[in-house]
């Protein structure tokens, strides 16, 4: 499958966005794209709930960052930061649809020799996942502290911001 952008690096947000906290990830990329600007090897995908449709915007990427709301049933608000295999054991405990599809996406990639060399997520213990399209204010106040931590991992991949 070939994609339909072949960026060196993919800033992927993910998460349901009628479902407050859930859509986390997605407010964070929505966050990015208002508030900085990206060398034209780096895009900001905003994956929503898509399953392996997300292949069409990863295949070939080199270095992927997904942002994402993470129940790791611990306290609200909580930080995480997995890398690489870590990624693939939190997703053997999924809690949403768009967790299924971003592990299945990995995995084909792996097991078609497409593997991506560099993977690393970052996301936040969501506060609610009641029907709603905002985020909580706890929550509000975390995309900065996410969006300065996309740009510290982007930078160590030696990304220059334009």
């Amino acid at each position: 499958m070939e994609s339909l952008f072949v960026s060196e690096i993919t800033v992927l947000g993910v998460g349901n966005t009628i479902l407050s906290d859930e859509g986390f990830g997605v407010r964070v990329v929505e966050y990015l794209q208002k508030n900085y600007t990206f060398p034209q090897n780096v895009q900001l995908v905003d994956g929503g709930t898509l399953g392996v449709e997300l292949m069409h915007f990863i295949v070939g990427t080199q270095k992927l960052l997904i942002i994402d709301s993470i129940n790791g049933g611990v306290e609200a608000g909580r930080i995480f930061h997995l890398r690489d295999d870590e990624i693939f054991r939190h997703f053997t405990q999924k809690i949403s649809a768009h967790e299924v599809g971003i592990q299945d996406v990995l995995t084909m990639l792996e097991i078609t020799g497409k593997k991506i060399p560099r993977v690393e997520l970052i996301g936040a213990q969501p506060y609610s996942l009641e029907a709603g399209t905002e985020l909580t204010p706890q929550m509000k106040k975390l995309l900065p502290v996410f969006a300065t931590k996309a740009l510290e991992i982007l930078q160590s991949w030696n990304v220059k911001l334009v």
